[in-house]
């Protein structure tokens, strides 16, 4: 039997045989989906290889678990159902009532949902504010401050946030900092390496990257990862064998996937900067985008998502959205097919309202691997 690769082994070597030692029976190459619930039991109170209920824990699910870690170069990796169960259990572990939480201004949709609307009825506080802007993070840390949640690159403004700066003052005054690294993968990012505290992923995106699973995902270290461990095996929202097979197979052709998606999306932000019907287009690697010099340091390259406004206001980006052919009309983002939103009236409508709410005459694409000029083709006929 080999052995798993170290953290010194490529990011690709990683993504192909973390967690994935040939099976000692037969040999096979993949993991098996251990479609069971319980275990037999070598004696009362013996456990047979560390199993004795799929809740607590499955051989499929660790493999994957031990993948997501060795991807992020933390120690504890957790699979969760959804990036949802995996934010809920990470902010009801850490946090008790009367705790304060600082989120981004422009959070995604869902995570603001959970605090806003379902934490803070069991005693959690929240303010919004802009983490790009390092003194009015200052400013907002209060002394019952427990988290620091990151979204970078966020959604769906393609915000940038410094997560070294931001460790800085998580660790200056004892909050964790947490970044959710959906859009950039590890492979683009290494949140942990930058000082954060635990990364959270919604593996139905990237990770999974073919539209066929709804997971997510912990990685942490030391005593909070346990920790996190004991909340997962207690709350049990977990990755079940199937959905874990499913991003433990995504993950590992991720670089390859990823390479693809950003020089799409490179040439569709070109493409549209040129184009009369365009009013703005965000995108990291765009050097006038704010937060540009802070991407190229800490990313590898600029993420496969685009986002844009339409010169006409709300009803002609919503025009738009309808009009494509090859960019489906959808929620989520990360798989191989390209998918176009308009995030006020679909993945951001639960903000409408709040500080968080995102301009009517946008557009989201998140692009996917198809040749790009076909996409670009689809883009040029919905626009005209």
């Amino acid at each position: 039997m080999t052995s798993s690769p170290g953290n010194e082994a490529g990011f690709n070597t990683r993504a192909i045989h973390a967690g994935q030692e040939p099976d000692p029976l037969t040999g096979a190459v993949n993991v098996p989906i251990y479609a069971t619930s319980t275990f037999k039991q070598d004696g009362v109170g013996g456990l047979r290889g560390g199993y004795e209920y799929s809740r607590s824990a499955n051989p499929t699910r660790t493999a994957l678990e031990e993948a997501l870690a060795a991807l992020e170069g933390g120690e504890r990796g957790l699979a969760f159902a959804s990036g949802l169960a995996a934010s809920d259990t990470l902010l009801r572990a850490v946090c008790a009532p009367g705790d304060h939480v600082l989120l981004p201004d422009d959070a995604y949709g869902g995570t603001f949902r959970l605090v806003a609307r379902v934490l803070t009825r069991w005693g959690i506080e929240y303010t919004p504010v802009h983490l790009s802007d390092l003194d009015a993070v200052r400013a907002a840390v209060r002394p019952t401050t427990r988290v620091v949640w990151c979204e970078t690159p966020t959604n769906p403004l393609l915000g940038i946030v410094d997560i070294a700066g931001l460790a800085g003052i998580a660790q200056e005054t004892g909050a964790l900092l947490v970044v959710d690294n959906t859009f950039a993968t590890p492979y683009l990012q290494q949140p942990m390496a930058l000082g954060a505290d635990v990364v959270v992923h919604s593996t139905t995106k990237y990770l999974g990257g073919h539209s066929d699973v709804v997971g997510g995902a912990l990685v942490a270290n030391g005593e909070l990862g346990e920790q996190l461990a004991f909340h997962q095996n207690s709350m049990g929202a977990v990755a079940g064998p199937f959905d874990a097979f499913l991003v433990q197979r995504g993950i590992k052709t991720l670089g390859v996937r990823m390479d693809r998606h950003c020089a799409n999306a490179a040439r569709i932000v070109e493409f549209l900067l040129g184009h009369p019907a365009v009013g703005h287009v965000y995108y990291p690697g765009l050097p006038a985008h704010p937060g540009h010099d802070v991407a190229a340091r800490q990313m590898r390259e600029f993420g496969g998502m685009v986002s844009f406004t339409v010169r006409g206001g709300e009803e002609a980006a919503v025009k738009v959205c309808g009009l494509t052919s090859l960019f489906t009309l959808g929620e989520s983002l990360g798989g191989v097919e390209s998918l176009i939103e308009h995030p006020g009236r679909m993945t951001h409508a639960s903000v409408a309202g709040s500080p968080l709410e995102v301009p009517g005459d946008l557009v989201r694409l998140s692009v996917g691997i198809e040749d790009v000029e076909d996409l670009l083709a689809d883009l040029t006929a919905a626009l005209s």
